[in-house]
């Protein structure tokens, strides 16, 4: 049994005003090559087909082509929901697409069965079965008790998620011993797992109050294909446990690592051979750093690009001071280049540094004293003194969450 496990598709997005519909089709065009070269089974794109819950028509035009190429394959293929997709998107087409060999499990529910898949590989039989959960949304595990404090919230999540992943791992086990099939079990996930190292483009996603999952939650699959962050990565150092990444980099900072499917093979037992299939680049990106001067040096490097498509740049410049015309003099170096520069930046002095540092302090670091405090000490008060009108204010706040405590104690 054969398996290629991909996410992150992001169809439909626009990358600083560019669209990614050339990239997209490119890299979808290329999987359809490997699914041929590799004699793949099935695909588990594991969540965020889409960029956004009402993706544009060519994005929905591109992923039904893809379905149509992909089961005149007789190959199997298997689509989570993410935190970018609609579940309303995705499911609208769900009963069409499962003519066409394609599982659509656009949301978790009480219905174990409706995420129990038995893929079948190339001779017909049973080759694994795949426990289909996408992105998980609290009102589909849980439901909230009244008193409950944000620790006890965010346990009862991480709990009912766990949970809803053993359940459905049990159902699996009984569903190949009743049938005495000797398959994988694989499982599926579209969250953050904590210990990851995610890029600028992923977007923080908070199920319920949890930040993060354990890994030690996920049951004892044979594998587990991850989505949401976009840097292919192995999970607690479990070779099993796998985010497969975004096919295309999604933000600059994403050109720091390669591409890659992961290439899951199974060959008559419950043991996994893993190899990671390197995706080729579809748009020559680059990023610039240092004075004006080093950028100078470093875009003359393009100048014998001869690919017919412009290069995007991100530039970032470390200058001493600010400089009114720096979009000028850029747009001069680059004045006869095939390059186009998407992202113009200076670099951050120590000040700014340190904003970033203390911006990256989370709520639950915070108390809200703490925040108030932080926000307080942005403001400037003008016509009176400003330090009497602050100490006023903050003796207000301490003031009011007293009473909020004291009448929360009451309730």
């Amino acid at each position: 049994m054969k398996i290629l496990h991909t996410s992150d598709w992001h169809l439909g997005q626009n990358f600083f005003t560019k669209s990614r519909k050339q990239e997209h089709q490119a890299f979808l065009d290329w999987l359809l090559q490997e699914i041929d070269k590799n004699q793949i089974d099935a695909v588990i794109v594991a969540g965020d087909v889409f960029d956004t819950g009402s993706p544009p028509s060519y994005a929905r035009e591109m992923y039904n082509q893809f379905v149509v190429s992909i089961s005149q394959r007789n190959c199997a293929l298997v689509v989570l929901g993410g935190n970018h997709d609609s579940v309303s998107t995705l499911r609208e087409s769900k009963s069409l697409l499962a003519c066409l060999h394609t599982h659509v499990v656009a949301n978790t529910s009480d219905d174990l069965q409706s995420q129990l898949i038995a893929l079948k590989n190339h001779d017909g039989e049973i080759g694994a079965i795949v426990c289909a959960v996408p992105f998980v949304r609290p009102r589909d595990v849980l439901t909230s008790q009244a008193g409950e404090s944000g620790t006890d919230k965010r346990q009862a999540l991480g709990d009912a998620i766990k949970s809803h992943y053993h359940e459905l791992y049990q159902a699996a086990v009984k569903l190949r011993d009743d049938n005495g099939w000797q398959v994988p079990i694989i499982a599926t996930g579209h969250l953050t797992a904590l210990g990851v190292s995610p890029s600028k483009s992923v977007r923080d996603i908070y199920i319920g109050t949890l930040d993060g999952f354990a890994a030690d939650g996920f049951p004892p699959a044979d594998y587990i294909a991850l989505g949401h962050i976009h840097r292919p990565q192995i999970v607690a150092k479990s070779e099993h446990i796998r985010y497969s990444g975004s096919p295309i980099p999604l933000s600059f900072d994403e050109l720091k690592f390669n591409k890659q499917v992961v290439l899951v093979e199974f060959d008559g037992d419950q043991r996994a051979r893993i190899e990671p299939i390197s995706v080729p680049s579809f748009q020559p990106m680059g990023v610039l750093k240092g004075s004006l001067e080093e950028i100078e040096v470093q875009l003359s490097e393009y100048l014998e690009h001869d690919d017919p498509k412009a290069v995007w740049l991100h530039i970032e410049v470390s200058v001493q001071d600010y400089l009114s015309d720096l979009q000028q003099r850029i747009q001069l170096m680059t004045e006869g280049l095939n390059v186009e520069v998407l992202q113009l930046q200076r670099t951050r002095g120590p000040k700014a540094q340190a904003l970033t540092q203390e911006a990256k302090e989370t709520l639950s670091e915070l108390t809200p004293n703490d925040v108030f405090q932080k926000r307080l000490a942005l403001e400037v008060f003008e016509g009176e003194d400003e330090l009497a009108r602050k100490e006023r204010i903050q003796t207000q706040f301490t003031k009011i969450v007293a009473e909020v405590e004291h009448a929360e104690g009451e309730e």
